[in-house]
Order: C-alpha cells, then sequence, then structure tokens
C-alpha cells in the first residue's frame, strides 16, 4: 500500500475544518455546528485565541485598575484629600481568577462542544486541497473537509532583529497579564496600542517605564493630533518616550536587561517589554499546498472571506484589522457563505452580505482614550479626496469643562468635500471610544454632514463636542 493511500485510510471526513480558534473561528465553529455541519476546530493554544487569554480582556482589567489610581490621584483637585496605595495583587488576582480561569478554557471547549463541534488540541496546517493535518500529542491526525476550510491563525508577538534579543527572558503581552508583581522598572519596545495600554498601566502602579519608538510618534495609524495628546499625557505622567530611537542590541545579565541605541546610549530596566507588531507564519500553515502566496505579510481574501477554492479566511492575517470586532464581523460573513455553498441557509446570490471595511472602528484604551474609525485626514488624501477637516478641544466642551482634571481630549472629522459625508473621524478623551460610535454609524451610512448639523446632540455630554467639529469643517 502507498503512502498516499494510507493517508486516504486515515482521513477523516468532515464537512468544515476550522484551523484557529480566535474570536473569528471560534464564533464560526459554533455558527456551523448549530447549523448542523459535522465542524472540527483544531486549536494548538487555547480556543478564545488571544483576546480573552493575553489581549482585550484582561488588559483591559489592568486598564480600568490603573485608571481607578489615576482617578483617585485627581480627588484632590475635586473631592478632598485621598491616600494612594498601589497594589498590583488585586489587578493580578482579578486578571487570573475572572478574566482567564487561570488560562483555562475549558468553559470555552464545553460551548462548542454543547453546539455540536467537536475540538482537536494540535497544531493544524493544510496539505492539499480540502485536506488538513494535525499535529497532536498523540502523532498526527488527518482530516478531509467536504464542505470546506476555514482559517483563523492569529497571529504571535514579532520579535524584531535587534542583536541579543532573541536570548533575553522578554515580555510578551502574554507574559505581562501573568504578571503579579509590578517591576521597578521597564522598557517598552513599541509604541503602538499595546505597547502604550501597558507602559501606562504599569507606571501608574510605580514601575519606571520608558517607550521606546522606532517610529517618528506613538500610534503611528492614528491621527498625529491623537500621538501627540497621548504624548502629552505621559510626560505628565513621567512615562518616558524615545521616538526615531534605533535599538543595536539587547542584552541581560541575570538583574537586568541594557538597550544600546545606534548612537551609543544606553538604557537600563529590570524587564523588557516587547510590543513591536506580531506575525502569522503561513509557511507553517501549508496554504501554498492550496495556491495561496505564503511570502507575504498576510492572506488576501475576497468580499465574502474567500481566499481560494474551499477555503476561507477570517482574523488578523486577513490585513483588514487586528482587532476582534473584524474577525467577528468576517466570521459571520464566511460563514453565511459556506452555508450557502453547502445548500443552507440564505446567505447566498447577489444579495449576500459582503464585507465592508470603510467604518472600521479602533480603540486605543491609554488616558485618554483614543478612538477612530475609516481614513484619517492623511489617508484621506492619499486616496486622491477633496479633504475638508474638523477640529475641536475636548476640555474646552461644556463637559470637559464640568470634568476637568483628565479632560484632555479632541474630535476631528475627515470630510469628503465632493461627496459631503465623512471618511474618518477620531474621538480621543474621556470615554473616546464611546463618542466614537454615533461617528462610525455616520462614515458606514454614509450620513450627510448636512444632517449631522440638523442632529440634536445632548447637553452637557462629550459626545456634543462633535457639533463643534462640524461646525470647524474646513478645507486646509
Amino acid at each position: 500500500m502507498t503512502t498516499e493511500q494510507q493517508t486516504e485510510q486515515q482521513a477523516e471526513t468532515v464537512d468544515v475544518v476550522v484551523i484557529g480558534t480566535g474570536p473569528g473561528g471560534e464564533d464560526a465553529t459554533g455558527r456551523l455546528a448549530r447549523a448542523g455541519l459535522d465542524v472540527v476546530a483544531v486549536e494548538a493554544r487555547l480556543v478564545g485565541g488571544e483576546c480573552p487569554y493575553f489581549g482585550c480582556i484582561p488588559t483591559k482589567m489592568m486598564v480600568r485598575a490603573s485608571d481607578a489610581l489615576a482617578e483617585a490621584r485627581r480627588a484632590d483637585t475635586l473631592a478632598g484629600r485621598v491616600d494612594v496605595v498601589p497594589d498590583w495583587g488585586p489587578v493580578a488576582a482579578r486578571v487570573r481568577d475572572e478574566a482567564t480561569a487561570d488560562w483555562d478554557d475549558t468553559a470555552a471547549v464545553e460551548r462548542l462542544e454543547k453546539a455540536g463541534a467537536r475540538v482537536v488540541r494540535g497544531r493544524g496546517r493544510l496539505v492539499g486541497p480540502g485536506e488538513v493535518a494535525v499535529a497532536t500529542a498523540d502523532g498526527e491526525r488527518r482530516f478531509r473537509a467536504t464542505r470546506g476550510v476555514l482559517l483563523n491563525p492569529g497571529t504571535e508577538p514579532a520579535v524584531p532583529p535587534v542583536e541579543g534579543l532573541a536570548d533575553t527572558p522578554y515580555w510578551t503581552n502574554r507574559d505581562a497579564v501573568r504578571a503579579t508583581e509590578a517591576p521597578a522598572s521597564l522598557t517598552v519596545l513599541g509604541g503602538g496600542a499595546i505597547g502604550c495600554e501597558l507602559a501606562q498601566v504599569f507606571a501608574r502602579f510605580g514601575t519606571a517605564v520608558e517607550v521606546v519608538e522606532a517610529g517618528p510618534r506613538l500610534l503611528a495609524p492614528d491621527e498625529p493630533e491623537a500621538s501627540a495628546l497621548v504624548a502629552d499625557r505621559f510626560a505628565a505622567e513621567g512615562i518616558g518616550v524615545r521616538t526615531d530611537a534605533k535599538v543595536s542590541s539587547v542584552a541581560h545579565d541575570g538583574g537586568g536587561f541594557t538597550l544600546t541605541f545606534d548612537d551609543g546610549t544606553q538604557l537600563v530596566s529590570e524587564r523588557l517589554l516587547v510590543a513591536a507588531g506580531r506575525r502569522t507564519d503561513l509557511k507553517a500553515l501549508g496554504v501554498a499546498t492550496v495556491g495561496i502566496d505564503d511570502t507575504g505579510r498576510g492572506i488576501l481574501v475576497d468580499d465574502r472571506l474567500r481566499a481560494a477554492d474551499g477555503v476561507w479566511v477570517v482574523g488578523d492575517v486577513t490585513g483588514k484589522g487586528a482587532f476582534t470586532h473584524v474577525s467577528m464581523y468576517q466570521a459571520r460573513i464566511a460563514v453565511a457563505d459556506i452555508l450557502a455553498a453547502a445548500g443552507q441557509g440564505d446567505g447566498g446570490g447577489e444579495d449576500a452580505e459582503r464585507a465592508d471595511y470603510r467604518a472600521v472602528p479602533h480603540v486605543t484604551f491609554t488616558d485618554p482614550e483614543i478612538g477612530g474609525v475609516g481614513l484619517t485626514e492623511a489617508a484621506a488624501r492619499d486616496a486622491g479626496l477633496t479633504v475638508r477637516t474638523g477640529l475641536t478641544d475636548l476640555a474646552a466642551s461644556s463637559r470637559g469643562f464640568v470634568h476637568g482634571p483628565g479632560n484632555e481630549g479632541l474630535i476631528k472629522l475627515v470630510e469628503d468635500a465632493d461627496a459631503g459625508v465623512l471618511v474618518g473621524a477620531t474621538a480621543a478623551g474621556p470615554a473616546g471610544g464611546e463618542i466614537l460610535a454615533v461617528l462610525t454609524l455616520a462614515v458606514q451610512a454614509r450620513v450627510p454632514v448636512t444632517e449631522l448639523r440638523h442632529l440634536i446632540y445632548a447637553y452637557p455630554t462629550f459626545h456634543r463636542a462633535i457639533e463643534s467639529a462640524l461646525a470647524d469643517l474646513k478645507e486646509a
């Protein structure tokens, strides 16, 4: 018997195989199983992915705790004397016990099994059209998916190619959320959302923090005004920021880290957090076996999340936004298309929902909170649009005046002047992500700016400042 014939005998036939159960993969698995398909979900780590165990949920618990400290410190100005004594113990306990169940995904697995799916522990890879091999602790298992394969591989923290770094006990976000105490000092390599959030969290618990960013500013994908807002707050809170900083080497002597920069200067700290982007190993995923390019940073998909015949892809690797809400949005569309291809549901045909990314919102949960949706001013100009922008100071609003300490913020609008609609917006400040909701709707629904001007905005709220930003719309 040939090896190919042996493999044919060993492969188990199912309807759908889902490789990776991040938020999108987990959601898709449950939807497909409840629709009556025979679904196998393959997961090498924890069902639920990065978000519930190492990302969105535990880190926002950390942010909540650090914000409470900041508000308590502002009480002297607002309400009288308050003595603040930071203690990381309650934070660690809440992350361990409430957020992650001590990094145990039993409940998530049981939810999928109750829906009718099966979970296979191991690292899955494509080995041909509809063929999936899974490296498990007990050896390799093979599955043949007759309806399709859905990929939600997620991403791993990327490690910059800095001399010596790989050989040191650096942290990633996965280590930071497991911390049982706040370090005395911390260097954060990377000034993106993860780096900025965790930098401020630890600083508010007494850690001496320095953020090192290779680019010219923090939060590079956001508007420069928002970046400046965060940089100013960091300076006020004693968080050091080095931009345009090129690290030439990293060393660890058993007691701490030493970063050496291209100009010869050095930075020493107890801990080093690497938050310099994320990556997916496409070659290990075997996508080339179904005709997908495995040399790039991601996988190209169409507006129904198809990447190849019988292959759907959702999540970070599609390059449409590394956010839980994007992955789950994509999962809904992909599942409808898979079911339509299987002759089930009503998700097929010309009326089928198609992915539309013009109003993808995102929020960085620093203080001030930075929310953005759609195009930045620079991106809109690069797209060739006739741009008008409006900007207002949130602190100058009535609600900002009432709020007092910690009221820094802004609302910036980006209008396609020819169409008379917003194509982007930023809401930064207290509850910036909540203010963003109405702006996301405006961008998605292409609400005419004239209609937005006619809305009645509740007084005195932060979102009322949208009215002031609309009044400021002008060509620049």
